[in-house]
This record gives C-alpha cells, structure tokens and sequence, in this order.
C-alpha cells in the first residue's frame, strides 16, 4: 500500500463516524422537532400555555455529532504517525464506520423517545424528569460507543 493512503483511510474513518453520527442528529432532531411542534399546537388548542422546556427533547441528539467529532479528532491525531497509520488504518477505519453507525442509531432513537416525552408532557404537564432520565440513558449508548472505541484503539 502507498504510505500516504493508510493516514487518508483513517482520516475517512473519522469522518465515517461524524457523518453517520450527524445523519442520526438529523434524524432524531427531525423526528423530535416534529412531535415537538405539534405538542405545542394541542397546547394552544386547549388554551395551554406551550412548554418551552419541549425544547430539551428536540435538542437532544445534536450530542451524538459531538462525539463522532471527538472521534474524527482522535483518530485525526492517530493518522500522524506513519507507523501507527500503517498498522491500524483497517481497525480504525472500521470502527469509524461502526461506531458511527451506532452513535447515529443512538441519535435516532433518542429524537424517537423525545417525541413521546414532548407528546406526553404537553398533554399532561408532568413526568419531565422521567422523560428527560429516558433520553439519557440512549446518548449513554453513543457515549460507550465512543469512549469504548477509543480505549480499544488506545
């Protein structure tokens, strides 16, 4: 192999893993902002005031493009050194790709659980700190997936 293609396929992996993570943000921030809005349209429905707080849940699996970006920096740093880049570039490609994947899925579902918890809220008033311990318990997932990748690479 070249030796200037084993830092580049690390480099991909890295942004494997942010592009994967941020169309799971889109997805799941889609997918909440929707039941976000229309939480708030049977609030004014009924004369309630809307819940700003619905806000929290929407915003939720922007998180996720977080982490695969700390992952592209890492693995960014990995891609310095020709020796390691020589050695590593299939694992680390993989689990950029892998691992971007399952922080995406983490994002999804967190916007899918946030739409519930916006559904819910709106219509009763109540249960936010059971919603929102909900929401973290997913983005615990994509945080394991980053940290653990980053200690097998280590």
């Amino acid at each position: 192999m070249e030796v200037s293609l084993a830092p580049a396929l690390i480099k991909l992996g890295g942004a494997a893993a942010l592009a994967f993570a941020a169309i799971g943000s889109a997805l799941g921030t889609g997918t909440a902002g929707m039941a976000g809005i229309g939480a708030w349209k049977k609030c004014y429905l009924q004369g309630k005031a809307a819940p700003f707080i619905l806000l929290v849940f929407i915003g939720a699996p922007l998180s996720q493009t977080i982490y695969g970006l700390l992952l592209l920096l890492a693995f960014n740093k990995m891609a310095l050194d020709p020796a390691i880049a020589a050695a590593m570039w299939p694992a680390v490609l993989g689990a950029g790709i892998l691992g971007g994947i399952a922080m995406g899925v983490s994002a999804w579902y967190q916007g899918k659980a946030g739409a519930s918890g916006s559904d819910a809220l709106a219509e009763t008033g109540q249960g936010f700190g059971n919603y929102l311990t909900t929401l973290g318990i997913v983005e615990t997932v994509a945080l394991f997936v980053m940290i653990f990748i980053q200690m097998a690479l280590k």
